[in-house]
């Protein structure tokens, strides 16, 4: 055989080793780890922003439900523990409950009769001071070397008006405000007292219930981080009573010992004011200036300004870092970026619940990030027994509950 048929004979029966396969190309182990990181954190982040905006929406659009909610559920922080403190002392469940909501009520309608009496009061003497002190600015902005004439300040005096409206629309309305008529404030009024009554009779029933909608699992994460909010809520409204009533009390003895009017009226705006931080200080503060510059003139204004002055350096260094801090632990520069996104989201509702909000969310998520709850086990809470609950009858005559079920 020839070696041209020897190597035929080969090519034709000799099996060949395969060839190596190529790889395929793959567009997972092109990317870069940093790259896929990076798109990880952003789906995710997009989903919950997400989740937060529908929830901002759902907001605004309950909102004349939402916001008398929350204020029943601050006040309610604040009068359960007095509601458990007369019960421990033998009184029974429904006076304390009673005791404690009429005198919440009696303190709040005689404030404000006695500001709306004050105001009334010295209305006529203050409108007019008001008038001859502009008409004297006046006069000495066209005396003066600027060479100002009448229709100039009145054109400035027109373009800070318009200016003021406009920069204030949104904090005044915002977002979520009241109500622009008064069936809009008195339904949300009647809803906080409604709502407020539930939480001092049944607060922990209601709040079983809610922790039973979640699956077994994360009810203890659920509860702990709940108590643990609820906790911080209570804290932040008994210390904000606080540094408020020291502010008014300030302000308001300071205003009264200068002979400035409406001292009364000042010190209860300053003590409203007061629950908005950072904002309330300010705005209630160059009110009562106003007030003194417009009824007592410069000096005395100058003066009350450094009352003012003060009360609010006493309260930014003393009370808020040590008090208020210590209750709340969240950092000052939280607390003013809370109030600037809650007031241009939510106007004024949006500015006082900020910062509670922002510290309950806080409590809560470190809480749960903690993972103290993990050694606990899955909870279950009882069943209520409060009478509120119990709207179904729990028998039936004629029913047998030893019976199997049909098939």
């Amino acid at each position: 055989m020839s070696e041209t048929s020897t190597t035929w004979w080969d090519r034709l029966f000799t099996r060949r080793a395969p060839e190596p396969e190529e790889t395929p190309f793959s567009v997972e182990e092109s990317i870069p780890n940093g790259v896929r990181l990076a798109g990880g954190w952003s789906w995710r982040l997009l989903v919950i922003g997400a989740v937060i905006a529908v929830a901002i929406f759902l907001i605004i659009q309950l909102r004349l439900i939402i916001i008398p909610l929350l204020i029943a559920v601050l006040v309610g922080a604040l009068l359960v523990p007095l509601v458990g403190f007369l019960q421990r002392h033998h009184w029974p469940k429904w006076l304390a409950v009673v005791v404690t909501l009429v005198g919440t009520l009696a303190i709040v309608a005689g404030l404000l009769t006695l500001v709306v009496w004050q105001i009334s009061r010295g209305w006529g003497d203050l409108s007019g001071k008001a008038v001859q002190s502009f008409e004297d600015l006046k006069a000495a902005l066209l005396a003066s070397p600027l060479q100002l004439t009448e229709t100039q300040i009145n054109d400035y005096i027109a373009s800070a008006l318009q200016s003021i409206q406009s920069d204030s629309a949104v904090f005044i309305t915002g977002a979520l405000s009241v109500g622009a008529t008064l069936g809009h404030v008195g339904a949300g009024l009647l809803l906080t007292i409604f709502s407020l009554i539930f939480i001092l009779i049944d607060g922990k029933g209601i709040w079983a219930w809610v922790v039973r909608i979640f699956p077994k699992r994360a009810r203890a994460a659920i509860d702990g981080a709940g108590q643990a909010g609820w906790n911080t809520l209570g804290n932040f409204a008994r210390v904000q009573i606080l540094v408020a009533t020291i502010d008014a009390i300030g302000i308001g003895l300071g205003a009264f010992l200068l002979g400035v009017p409406l001292a009364i009226p000042i010190a209860v705006t300053v003590f409203l004011g007061s629950f908005i931080p950072i904002v309330g200080a300010v705005v209630t503060g160059a009110l009562a200036c106003v007030i003194a510059l417009i009824y007592n003139g410069w000096f005395i204004a100058l003066m009350l300004l450094l009352v003012v002055l003060g009360v609010q350096q006493l309260e930014g260094h003393v009370l808020q870092p040590l008090v208020m801090g210590t209750a709340v632990k969240v950092h000052p520069l939280a607390v003013v970026l809370a109030v600037a996104a809650g007031s241009l989201l939510a106007g004024i509702p949006g500015a006082l619940f900020a910062v509670p909000v922002a510290a309950v969310l806080n409590v809560m998520v470190h809480y749960i990030a903690g993972g103290s709850w993990k050694s606990a086990p899955p909870l279950s809470p009882p069943p209520p027994t409060s009478g509120i609950w119990q709207t179904v009858p729990q028998t039936h005559p004629g029913y047998r509950t030893d019976m199997p079920p049909r098939a």
